[in-house]
C-alpha cells in the first residue's frame, strides 16, 4: 500500500520481536468515526485496491500491514507471528494514531482476527462488519484443505492433488503442508504456488484472480498463512463461537452463499451464537471482489461510518 492524496499519516512501529509493522492513516481527517481494515491471509499484506471499499471524503480508515506482511518487516518471517502477537500489535498501531475504537471490518482471516479483537479487547471494538467468516476450526480448515471444495470445482481439486509429489499425497498434515513449512526453499515455493493456485482458482465467482508467473513469485504470504493453518490460527478449537458471547458490540455479517474458501455453515453458526446479530446472504463466493459480497459490505460501512464532524 504506497500513500495518495487521502493519506494523513504513515507510520512504522517498532513492536519487538524484531518485527516492524507499517501503517497508514487514510481518508477524511474530520470523520466521526475510524474504521479499522483488517487484511486477509494471514499474510497478504494490505494493497491499494482495498482503499476502493472506501470514500476518502468522508471515511477514516487505519491499515496497518500484519507481522510478516506487505511493508511490515521481516517479510515472511514466523518468530513470533501468532494470533496473541497480531492482537497486541492492534492496540500498540491504535495507540500510535491516537485512535480510542473502531467500526472493524476484515474478510475471510480479517474477520477471524476482527472477532478475536472483539471478544478481547471490546473497549476498541464500537461495531464489527465482515465478510467470508472464518473462525479457525478444523472443520472450516479441512473444508478447503482436504477436498471439501470439490462438489463444486473438482477440476480445481483434481489439479491441485495431482500437483502433489507422491510421497506426500497420504500425508495427514496436509497434502503441500509439509512441503511449504520445510526447509528446502525450492520445494517450499512450489507447494506454496500450488496452495495459492488452489485458493485462487475457487476464491471468486465474478472476476477470477489471474495466474502468477512461477519465476516472480513470492511465497512470503502463504508461507505466513499456513503455519497459521499447521497451528489451528493459534487458537484453542472453537475458540470464537464458544467466546461468541463476550461480543458485544454489533455484528454484521456477510457471507457468500457459494464461498469454497470459508464455508458458509461457519457464518450461520456465529450468527446463532450471537443472536443480536445480521446474518447477509449473497450470491457470491469468497472474494470481497464479488460483487454482492463488495456490495454489500460497502453499503454497511457507509451506513454507519459516513459522518463528518461539524
Amino acid at each position: 500500500m504506497t500513500p495518495d492524496k487521502y493519506t494523513i499519516a504513515e507510520k512504522t512501529l517498532d513492536v519487538g520481536d524484531g518485527h516492524t509493522i507499517y501503517s497508514q492513516l487514510w481518508g477524511n481527517p474530520d470523520a466521526e468515526q475510524t474504521i479499522l481494515f483488517l487484511h486477509g491471509g494471514p499474510g497478504s499484506g494490505c494493497k491499494n485496491g482495498h482503499k476502493d471499499m472506501f470514500d476518502g471524503t468522508k471515511q477514516r480508515v487505519l491499515f496497518h500491514d500484519q507481522r510478516g506482511s506487505g511493508n511490515s518487516t521481516p517479510a515472511g518471517s514466523l518468530t513470533a507471528n501468532t494470533t496473541d502477537h497480531l492482537i497486541a500489535d492492534i492496540v500498540k498501531v491504535a495507540d500510535a494514531h491516537a485512535q480510542k475504537s473502531f467500526v472493524v471490518t476484515g474478510g475471510s482471516w480479517g474477520s477471524t482476527l476482527a472477532l478475536v479483537l472483539a471478544i478481547r479487547q471490546p473497549e476498541l471494538v464500537d461495531a464489527l462488519v465482515l465478510r467470508g467468516i472464518f473462525t479457525g476450526r478444523k472443520e472450516e480448515i479441512d473444508y478447503l484443505d482436504k477436498g471439501g471444495i470439490k462438489t463444486f470445482f473438482p477440476d480445481v481439486w483434481d489439479h491441485y492433488v495431482a500437483s502433489v509429489p507422491k510421497e506426500h499425497q497420504e500425508n495427514p498434515g496436509g497434502y503441500h503442508g509439509p512441503r511449504i513449512l520445510g526447509d528446502n526453499p525450492v520445494a517450499a515455493k512450489e507447494s506454496a504456488f500450488a496452495y495459492d493456485a488452489l485458493e485462487s482458482g475457487v476464491a471468486a465467482l465474478d472476476d477470477r484472480t489471474p495466474t502468477p508467473e512461477f519465476e516472480t513469485y513470492d511465497k512470503n504470504g502463504i508461507t505466513v498463512e499456513y503455519s497459521y493453518l499447521a497451528n489451528n490460527c493459534y487458537l484453542d478449537e472453537g475458540y470464537i463461537i464458544e467466546n461468541a458471547d463476550k461480543i458485544k458490540c454489533p455484528l454484521y455479517l456477510v457471507q457468500g452463499r457459494y464461498d469454497a474458501v470459508c464455508p458458509p455453515f461457519t457464518a450461520y453458526d456465529l450468527h446463532k451464537a450471537v443472536p443480536d446479530s445480521q446474518l447477509h446472504w449473497t450470491v457470491a463466493g469468497h472474494s470481497g471482489g464479488d460483487r454482492a459480497n463488495w456490495q454489500a459490505t460497502k453499503l454497511l460501512l457507509q451506513t454507519l461510518t459516513t459522518l463528518v464532524a461539524d
